[in-house]
């Protein structure tokens, strides 16, 4: 009886440690599967400074969260020189994917080099990169947009007139584009010239230190076309402390540029989806990161928000 209750006792003591073993080995594939299903994607803005751009991050971080995936963003504040600091971070921190909104088209190619040389596939999102290897590309036809806007003042000022025009950022695809749409709808055409054409940086202050130069360089002009909501919001400023009206249309479709379409202060805006295209990046990111295919060029739809 001594004898068998040893055995018992020994047989029972070997169950309990290969069930404890078994139970240990569960747990540890559990970790490395959580692991591996969670993963990171990185999310370089060009600025936060920009109420489009807060847009864009929120659209991004609401899918983000949707989909269970982590969101790391960066601000590169305008400058070429921190949005490359900001990919090698992002990079160093084990991203899966790098979604980023250029500073500037030629720059951005050194930053998505980085990304590159790591293995880390590339979503650029608003303005195109013209360097580095990039997977997919989000953004409205901002071509499209610019004529957009060129044909709309044609139409309120009767097909004659002077007109401003506010650059963006130079270098810029958005600033590039949306300039070359405005021209070609209005070079050439009888009765019509481009008084000035000036750069304010997509910058709501330089919109208002940049109008009232040009209200006292060359006062006479019906109209301003401005690449972004920022800038005409800075020059509608200037041009309410002048006592000047003249029709003003902006391009991104802000919630302020909104406010003052209501309100009369200003004509129109060309609305982007700014919240959309985050939205977008995020959703793709997450294909890439599953092995899916995604679409070299994803395109944004535009509309002209007037009153």
């Amino acid at each position: 009886m001594r004898k068998l209750l040893r055995v018992f006792c020994v047989t029972m003591t070997l169950v309990l440690m290969l069930g404890t073993l078994s139970g240990c080995g569960s747990s540890q594939t559990g970790g490395s599967t959580q692991n591996t299903e969670k993963k990171k994607i990185g999310l370089v803005v060009s600025t936060q400074d920009n109420p489009f751009f807060v847009t864009l991050k929120d659209g991004a971080q609401k899918k983000a969260d949707e989909l269970g995936y982590q969101l790391t963003v960066a601000d590169s504040q305008n400058d070429a020189s921190k949005e490359r600091s900001n990919v090698e971070d992002l990079v160093q921190q084990g991203i899966a994917v790098l979604i980023i909104n250029p500073t500037d088209s030629d720059a951005v190619a050194n930053s998505i080099k980085v990304a590159n040389d790591k293995k880390v596939p590339v979503i650029t999102v608003d303005r195109a990169a013209n360097g580095g290897d990039v997977v997919c590309h989000i953004a409205s036809d901002n071509v499209a947009g610019g004529k957009m806007a060129a044909e709309f003042i044609l139409e309120q000022l009767g097909g004659k007139g002077n007109i401003v025009e506010l650059q963006g950022i130079p270098g810029a695809s958005a600033t590039n584009d949306r300039g070359k749409g405005f021209h070609s709808a209005v070079d050439g055409k009888e009765g019509v010239k481009v008084v000035a054409s000036q750069t304010a940086q997509f910058d709501r202050q330089k919109g208002l230190d940049v109008m009232q130069n040009i209200i006292q360089a060359n006062p006479d002009f019906d109209a301003v076309f401005s690449h972004n909501d920022e800038m005409a919001l800075g020059a509608l400023q200037a041009l309410k402390t002048a006592n000047k009206k003249v029709l003003i249309v902006g391009f991104d479709g802000t919630d302020d540029a909104q406010k003052a379409i209501q309100s009369g202060e200003m004509a129109a805006t060309v609305a982007q989806q700014p919240d959309l295209m985050g939205s977008l990046a995020v959703e793709n990111a997450v294909k890439i990161i599953k092995g899916e295919k995604v679409e070299k060029q994803i395109p944004v739809d535009l509309k002209l928000i007037k009153k």
